[in-house]
């Protein structure tokens, strides 16, 4: 191998290392003490079940809600709380909205139940229009009322179905009524809007349902959750979606015209979404904003809007669905609108369908069997060895071919040192004869990449591995493990915290690098490479390294194994093909050095 050449590959594993690196979670913000989330600061004690009745900080005036809605606010709250399997929801006649939603079996990263909404903000699936008199009207400023006054509590069993009604009476005989119907066994729920005698009143035949907050963040690391957090509109199969990526930069905003199927904002692992039933909507609005927190902290706040048509008739009705909770793939699939668009599974034209249709079943069908991810993991690794042996014992084959060469390669080198041209048609003479394709051993390397890639993305939006125990000290799988902490932080990749999985997994690098690795031109790769491959994968999930760790040993074995068997085996020529076949046509037509 020349010089050219191997500076050629050093140059593509440079690219290859930037671009995960590029992808790669930041690691977690340090703060002296105690390390938490910026956002944890405001969820530190545990939610109650029903949160207190203050009053929202942004009330408007009256006179800014105009002649129609001026006198419905200020009334006495009243919550209803909703319990299943699944959540622990609290309605307030305040806006007739959701001011808690808590999530049965997940915890927040401190410990606390997972309540998906902020607490310091209100906002959630509520009604925006212009009144006729040329107010904008938000409902989650006025004062509904409870269809059942008595009701404070609604408990959902197996197979029950529950609603709860919240009014707005304008008049006596105008009024909007907000229906929610709830479902045991489902993160999902229906809400109707009913509008009675508002032909009058509300205007530009168009009504908006807003979800004005995104969601709370649930993770360690802030700055990780908020590369996760986006907003998303799905029209004719097509997603749409914004990223609120710069700090205190002006809001990034998206409409979107036609119609609609559903809307959604997500975190890390959590989504709230809308889907439209009825009537078609016919656009959505998207809006996110990115903000700095303490301890170097992020939080990406998103609004999405379902615009819908109001037709102006004495009674008419819109429903919509709201998927309220954890982004399981299946889950989200289930719902059979698209909604499994918003998770992160790799480029769609390539690595989302490896991702979709073999890893993730593959995944979950160990799990059936075998209750520890940590194991089911490794599990995953051999099966992954196994699937891609025909692919690593080519490239072992032709490194091999390339290794026995060495010895003639130098002669020619030194018999042509001062003439390039012949030297490399000597050289492509020399691979003719014995067989032997210079890019034979990075050829199975490149066909492997997608699926490492899809492999990356799986590991990345796994919910089952969030809090995930393995062993020892590897307590959560979604997380970089820990193992001991810095005095001082790396350059370039701000590393104060060692992973474990990474440092055993940069070891095992440098075992495989040092059996393959036999030209001393390339020494420097021995250690190079496992250097910088352990420094990009410490910010990695735990359960990422694990595989790859795991890989790294059955790929030294497989070495191990594949040098005993063929130690003594020589290389030789090979029968030379009818037309001299690819090399010598690339032989052929390299130039000829004048003089």
């Amino acid at each position: 191998m020349d010089r050219n050449t191997v500076i050629g590959f050093i140059l593509i594993g440079l690219v290859l290392m930037l671009w995960m690196w590029l992808n790669a979670p930041p690691p977690p913000p340090v703060n002296k003490g105690a390390v938490r989330d910026s956002s944890a600061v405001q969820q530190r004690a545990p939610v109650p079940a029903q949160p207190e009745k203050t009053e929202h900080a942004n009330i408007p005036q009256s006179d800014s809600l105009g002649k129609y809605f001026s006198h419905l606010t200020g009334k006495p709250e009243r919550t209803v709380r909703v319990r299943s399997d699944q959540f622990d929801g609290v309605l307030s006649s305040r806006g007739a909205a959701i001011t808690s939603w808590i999530l049965e079996g997940y915890k927040s990263w401190y410990g606390a139940p997972v309540n998906l909404l902020n607490k310091t903000a209100s906002g959630e699936c509520d009604l925006l229009f212009y009144s006729s008199d040329g107010k904008l009207i938000d409902t989650k400023y006025l004062s509904f009322e409870l269809a059942e006054r008595d009701l404070k509590e609604v408990v959902l069993k197996e197979g029950d179905s529950a609603s709860v009604s919240f009014r707005l009476n304008i008049d006596e005989r105008r009024r909007i009524t907000k229906t929610y119907i709830f479902h045991a066994g489902s993160y999902a729920f229906d809400i109707a809007y009913t509008f009675e005698g508002m032909e009058g009143i509300i205007s530009n035949y168009e009504y908006q349902i807003a979800w004005e907050n995104g969601l709370a963040y649930q993770e360690r690391n802030s700055i990780d959750e908020s590369g996760s957090s986006m907003a998303y509109a799905y029209a004719g199969g097509e997603k749409t979606e914004i990223d609120a990526a710069d700090f205190d930069a002006a809001p990034v905003k998206q409409n979107v015209s036609g119609r609609v199927s559903w809307v959604a904002t997500r975190n890390k692992y959590f989504c709230a979404a809308m889907i439209a039933r009825y009537p078609e909507s016919q656009g959505a609005y998207l809006e996110g904003t990115r903000k700095k927190m303490a301890d170097h902290g992020a939080q990406e706040y998103y609004t999405i809007g379902m615009k819908l048509p109001y037709l102006g008739k004495p009674v008419e009705t819109s429903r919509v669905t709201v998927f309220l909770g954890p982004l399981d793939f299946n889950t989200v699939k289930g719902l059979g609108v698209g909604l499994e668009n918003v998770m992160s599974l790799g480029a769609a034209w390539i690595i989302r369908p490896i991702t979709e249709y073999l890893m993730i079943p593959l995944f979950y069908l160990l799990h059936l069997v075998i209750p520890n991810y940590g194991v089911v993991i490794i599990i995953f690794s051999i099966i992954m060895k196994v699937v891609l042996y025909p692919l690593t014992k080519t490239s072992m084959k032709s490194m091999r071919k390339m290794q026995a060469l060495q010895p003639m390669m130098e002669e020619l080198r030194q018999k042509h040192k001062d003439e390039p041209d012949k030297m490399n048609q000597a050289t492509m003479r020399l691979y003719q004869e014995y067989g032997v394709n210079p890019m034979g051993g990075c050829l199975p390397m490149l066909l492997q990449l997608p699926i490492l890639y899809a492999l990356y993305s799986l590991f990345q939006a796994t919910l089952q591995l969030r809090q995930a125990n393995f062993f020892w000290w590897i307590h959560d799988l979604s997380i970089p493990d820990v193992i001991f902490k810095l005095p001082f932080s790396i350059p370039i990749f701000s590393i104060t915290e060692v992973s474990g999985l990474a440092l055993f997994m940069g070891i095992t690098m440098f075992v495989q690098q040092k059996t393959t690795v036999t030209d001393p031109r390339q020494k420097a790769m021995v250690w190079m490479m496992p250097i910088m491959m352990t420094l990009l994968f410490n910010s990695f999930p735990s359960g990422l390294n694990l595989y790859y760790l795991v890989f790294n040993l059955l790929s030294i074995g497989q070495q191990a194994w594949f040098n005993k068997v063929h130690k003594d085996e020589p290389v030789r020529k090979v029968e030379k093909k009818k037309g001299g076949g690819f090399l010598a046509r690339m032989a052929k037509n390299l130039p000829t050095q004048k003089r």
